[in-house]
């Protein structure tokens, strides 16, 4: 057993060195600090596809980080494979550990998985330490006048906005303290095929995310213009900082793209606050819906064969790259919540195993959001005309086009699987049934 106490920081989804929470406070702890990232069984078991992008993703970053901490620190990453509590149990019997350190998680697991390993490591007399990093507000940071949280977005923004100052988004200076990284031979990586997995084929955005907030605000709601940051992946997993962004956000004047930073902390928030609201509806009401989950439709909608066509691009462009413009996953959750009337659950669970930068609290947020069962929800009888968000978004089929090869073939390209007109009155029908009987 090594006897040299050093302290342990956890890497979770904050995959940087620089400007990192938890990362700064270990380090400027004095103790010699030991990154350490676990390959999480009880995520990864979850995962259907054995080429997930996002395991891949999170692999070429650990490498990265691997080799930042082995060439410029003389230091290494410990990386492990298997259940969390496991993983302690055995790195306890290995290491003197002082203390562990990591930044907050606010999905509903995540806070059981965190509360567990904080139990196992009391009981060693190790001492676990957290703290805020992937967002600016958190918890009860920004509450109404009477203590309780927001579920409006608008005078949420408006607290947030006016609570904002330079201190919170201000770097933590973690080159400072540097020197503070336990000194060791670099360590074992395992391949991705040891931890079950393979390399997937898709391509990841880059960082450079600056050159779109001058004209964001113009251009954001037009897929073809591919006018968005892409920058919602590097947050996910916290290869950049919230406040690195927010810092940009306020030096550029980029309101609107700032509002969306802004909504991502308020749907943590609501997921904090409301964890019931992950699985079922936020308004409870909402669940007495009857839903019609014809399977057939379901999987026109996720091959993008339902042959409305920005609903149809939408999917085949998910499909092809793990990723989907905003404007986009707006159209097509409403369309599969109302007009097929298919439970959100369902698409949110599709989501979850597609897209690239899929979020828990905005995905469920942005769903609930189309199902008109959230938080600030769309009102249930204002239902997207997919055929009127063609002509305003993608008026020269250019989006369109560019996803659906078959498209200007009759002969090709499915016939509309549902009729607008009656699929909305459906909808209302069914809607006000369930809402009446609560």
């Amino acid at each position: 057993m090594d006897k040299e106490p050093l302290v342990i920081f956890w890497f979770r989804r904050d995959l940087r060195i620089a400007d990192n929470t938890a990362l700064y406070h270990a380090l400027k702890s004095g103790v010699q600090v030991l990154p350490l990232f676990i390959f999480d069984s009880d995520i990864l078991d979850k995962l259907h596809n054995p080429a997930d992008a996002r395991v891949t993703f999170i692999y070429q970053e650990i490498e990265k980080l691997k080799t930042q901490l082995e060439e410029k620190h003389h230091s290494s990453l410990l990386i492990k494979h298997g259940k969390p509590n496991d993983v302690w149990a055995n790195l306890l019997k290995s290491y003197n550990i002082k203390s562990v350190y990591c930044n907050h998680d606010y999905e509903p697991e995540a806070i059981e998985r965190d509360e567990a390993v904080k139990q196992l490591l009391h009981k060693n007399f190790v001492s676990f330490l957290s703290f805020k990093d992937q967002c600016i507000f958190e918890k009860e940071e920004i509450l109404k006048d009477d203590g309780e949280p927001y579920v409006v977005f608008t005078p949420y923004k408006r607290k947030w906005l006016a609570k904002l100052k330079p201190f919170y988004y201000k770097a933590y200076p973690t080159k400072k303290y540097e020197q503070h990284f336990y000194k060791t031979k670099a360590l074992n990586l395992p391949s991705l095929k040891q931890i079950g997995f393979e390399k997937s084929t898709l391509d990841f955005p880059n960082q450079h995310y600056q050159s779109v907030l001058r004209d964001y605000a113009q251009k954001r709601d037009y897929p073809a213009l591919d006018a968005t940051s892409h920058i919602s992946l590097h947050l996910r997993f916290g290869t950049l900082s919230i406040r690195e962004l927010v810092s940009t956000a306020v030096q550029e004047k980029s309101e609107v793209w700032l509002g969306e930073l802004i909504w991502r902390d308020f749907y943590f928030s609501i997921l904090y606050h409301y964890p019931h609201s992950a699985k079922d509806a936020f308004r409870k009401e909402y669940d007495h819906i009857k839903w019609r989950n014809n399977e057939k439709e379901f999987e026109a909608w996720c091959a993008g064969k339902t042959g409305y066509p920005m609903v149809d691009a939408g999917m085949r462009q998910l499909n092809e790259t793990g990723f989907m413009h905003n404007r986009v996953r707006m159209v097509v959750a409403s369309f599969l919540s109302k007009h097929l009337l298919i439970d959100w659950r369902w698409g949110e669970r599709y989501f979850a195993e597609k897209l690239l930068d899929y979020e828990l609290s905005s995905n469920v947020g942005g769903w609930q959001w189309a199902a008109g069962s959230g938080v600030d929800a769309a009102p249930y009888f204002r239902i997207f005309n997919p055929e009127e968000q063609l002509k305003k978004f993608d008026k020269n089929l250019e989006y369109v086009r560019r996803w659906i090869a078959e498209y200007d073939d009759p002969f090709k390209y499915p016939k509309p699987i549902v009729d607008h007109k009656e699929a909305r009155e459906r909808c209302l029908r069914v809607y006000k049934e369930a809402l009446a009987s609560k």
